[in-house]
């Protein structure tokens, strides 16, 4: 017996990393997951390793910010599981600059994707939550970042992002509380993914829908940042998982509104 058996899970971002981590997490636990990824391969794997596993997954490739998306997203699990009981908007990449430097474009992006996305895939979820009440809660978890927290120098459009979905968390809280449905926030601080690895010539770049994003830290930083951490390394994505599942247990049912930082004890 798994303690989200029977749920049906929502994960943006969840064919790398934290999300895929999450992702894994629940479908051990007896979740079916919804995983979605901008590209195919990467969700497509780990649906087969959930499968594999003997677990309940189907993918939903896509960006999250593309028109359409949200309904799609919903429906799949809908449609696929005949339900929905967890949505966990996690996927995103930064792409920084000091802010005499940001273009909107820059700015655009990322709040779109942290922010206005997490917004629509929940608004697309309201008439069905709304309209099919249940006798367990369900569980929303969005995910920041300590930079929507204390802020971060050169980030002023992702940490802008990631203090809004907090705002937005905290007041979905009151909205849906009637709803019988918890919502909260996970903060992350430095957690070790493809994102954040060390990168010796700091021209690491991935492909993001035709842009080219730097991606990487230099390791003399790294190695800094994580001495800073009273912990003394940086998080693993299971690790960030945790908190997550954490946040979608029973145990926490009365548990809302809140941010939950996961920093190893940084802040």
């Amino acid at each position: 017996m798994g303690k989200l058996d029977n749920r049906t899970a929502l994960v943006t971002g969840s064919g790398r990393g934290i999300g895929r981590a999450i992702a894994m997490k629940f479908a051990a636990e007896g979740a079916s997951v919804v995983v979605n990824d901008l590209d195919p391969g990467p969700a497509k794997e780990t649906v087969e390793e959930i499968i594999a596993a003997g677990g309940k997954a189907v993918a939903c490739v896509g960006s999250v910010t593309e028109e359409g998306f949200a309904d799609r997203f919903v429906n799949t699990a809908i449609d696929t599981f005949g339900g929905l009981d967890i949505i966990v908007n996690n996927a995103g990449f930064t792409w920084d600059n000091v802010i005499q430097k940001m273009t909107d474009e820059q700015w655009d992006t990322i709040l779109d994707l942290h922010l206005k996305a997490p917004f629509q895939i929940l608004r697309a979820a309201q008439p069905y939550i709304k309209a099919n009440p249940t006798d367990y809660h369900r569980k929303v978890v969005n995910i920041s970042s300590n930079a929507g927290v204390v802020g971060n120098a050169g980030q002023s459009n992702y940490a802008a992002a990631k203090a809004g979905i907090i705002g937005l968390s905290k007041t979905l809280a009151r909205e849906w509380g009637r709803y019988k449905v918890n919502v909260n926030a996970v903060a992350y601080g430095l957690i070790n993914t493809r994102l954040t690895e060390a990168s010796a010539d700091g021209n690491s770049t991935i492909d993001v829908e035709g842009r080219e994003i730097k991606v990487g830290v230099n390791p003399q930083l790294l190695a800094a940042a994580e001495r800073t951490i009273p912990l003394g390394r940086a998080g693993r994505p299971d690790e960030a998982a945790g908190a997550v599942f954490a946040l979608c247990l029973p145990e926490t049912d009365y548990v809302s509104g809140q941010c939950l930082v996961c920093d190893g004890g940084s802040r």
